[in-house]
């Protein structure tokens, strides 16, 4: 995941048109969405299971 979230900073970094720099922001706002959910589960902060 942490692979990802470099990758999509690159092209962030270099993207050539606004509306392309702001797609990019955008699935990087979502990869670290992800990533803050995957650690909480890994501390026990949250559970991934529903609750029935």
């Amino acid at each position: 995941m942490t692979i990802a979230i470099e990758e999509l900073r690159m092209e962030a970094a270099n993207a050539s048109t606004i509306e392309e720099r702001r797609q990019i922001e955008a699935e990087l706002e979502i990869a670290h969405a992800e990533l803050a959910i995957i650690m909480a589960e890994i501390d026990g902060t949250i559970e991934a299971e529903p609750p029935f």
